[in-house]
């Protein structure tokens, strides 16, 4: 089971920014510059340490979130979709004109137990 998913059009956006800018990952932000919204970094320009938590992995790009914003988040399954609009980010999709946002639901009964017992 998988605790976040993309879409396909979201996808084809991280594909041409990962030819475009190299290794990546994600992150998804804790409320500064863009409310709470996914940013892409290319890989070595985004400080991540142990209170980041790899959520997994979207089109080999490694999503992450800071612990703290996990704890109101935990018992969601998140979902990153893209939509037409400036960011007001430093993720590398703003000059393109887009933005990823997350669409989110509630963990269901056979995800929270999985989750729960890893």
């Amino acid at each position: 089971m998988e605790r976040i998913a993309i879409t396909e059009k979201a996808a084809k956006v991280l594909e041409q920014l990962k030819a475009k800018h190299g290794d990546l990952i994600i992150h998804q932000s804790g409320g500064c510059c863009d409310g709470s919204a996914p940013m892409v970094f290319e890989k070595d320009d985004m400080y991540l340490d142990e209170s980041d938590i790899l959520l997994g992995t979207l089109n080999d790009v490694n999503f992450y979130m800071n612990q703290d914003q996990f704890e109101y988040w935990q018992h969601t399954h998140l979902t990153v979709d893209v939509t037409e609009g400036r960011g007001a980010s430093f993720s590398l999709e703003i000059p393109l004109g887009l933005r990823f946002l997350i669409h989110s639901r509630l963990l269901n009964e056979e995800e929270e137990t999985f989750f729960n017992t890893k």
